[in-house]
């Protein structure tokens, strides 16, 4: 594999993909002929918070230090502010791929969490979400959301737009997901793109937290279906609407109205779906 998705720059610059040789077979022929794909890069990056091990993510090591700020907002162990300078460090396996280790000080009334994860990781099964833990875990209360400010569906439509003309990387390799911040007038502010949808929308959060965005300020739009891992880490960054291009989950919608979220989804240049937080908003669209 060409190792040009590695800029080279001190080690601190990446592109996110890769090229690679392959052959191209028409059905109908048969006959191949040599080509070149661009393909996305995908590496393991292990997240270390004041030296202890907390996770390893399979990501696109693209705007590392917006990820691992999202991920830990995300999972409810920092805060705004509370991030410390991002250390990102390549790791090297030869022929079997690289990784990246990403470490971070958070302050010390944050480590409980943390520590308790590291005393019972030896016991934890290949399943993180499995147990009666697991399960209520998964199903915590989210913090209610103030009123969204009003979007207009012509806003929505130019956000989608615009964003289908920013995912650089998603336009070169056809294999990766964006998640982008808008203003409540359609102007897309931020844009990050990855292989995995959570992964993307960590990196909004992150980059959102690191440059000083209100997420009370705009909306957030994702090319992927509305899961409910990504209504939750919309909720805990503070937005009041995520904009979906694939349908909902059941629980997805469920904790969005609990939280006061609404949810434009299957979300198209002619259509999309409006489900409002509660069902005074939803009877309005």
């Amino acid at each position: 594999m060409n190792e040009d998705h590695w800029n080279g720059t001190g080690g601190a610059a990446l592109i996110g993909a890769a090229l690679i040789g392959a052959e191209r077979n028409p059905y109908a022929t048969g006959a191949g002929e040599p080509c070149e794909v661009v393909i996305p890069v995908e590496s393991p990056i292990a997240i270390e918070t004041n030296g202890i091990a907390y996770a390893v993510m399979m990501a696109t090591p693209l705007d590392i230090e917006d990820f691992v700020t999202g991920f830990l907002m995300a999972e409810g162990l920092a805060q705004v502010g509370e991030v410390g300078e991002v250390a990102v460090h390549r790791v090297e396996n030869g022929d079997w791929g690289e990784g990246f280790v990403a470490r971070v000080n958070l302050p010390e009334a944050r480590l409980g969490p943390i520590l308790e994860r590291a005393r019972r990781r030896v016991g934890d099964s290949s399943c993180g979400i499995c147990g009666i833990e697991g399960v209520e875990a998964a199903l915590r209360p989210l913090p209610r959301l103030p009123a969204a400010s009003p979007v207009r569906p012509e806003a929505i439509r130019s956000a989608l737009v615009a964003l289908r003309e920013r995912q650089d990387l998603g336009r070169r390799t056809s294999a990766t997901h964006a998640a982008a911040f808008s203003a409540v007038d359609g102007t897309v502010q931020l844009v990050r793109e990855d292989v995995g949808r959570h992964n993307a929308l960590d990196k909004l959060v992150g980059a959102m937290a690191r440059e000083g965005i209100d997420p009370g300020q705009g909306f957030i739009v994702v090319t992927s279906r509305c899961s409910y891992e990504l209504v939750e880490k919309t909720v805990r960054a503070g937005c009041s609407l995520l904009v979906a291009i694939s349908a909902p989950t059941d629980l997805a919608v469920r904790r969005a109205r609990a939280s006061g979220l609404d949810l434009a989804v299957v979300a198209r240049d002619d259509t999309m779906l409006w489900i409002g937080a509660g069902e005074e908003e939803s009877s309005k669209r």
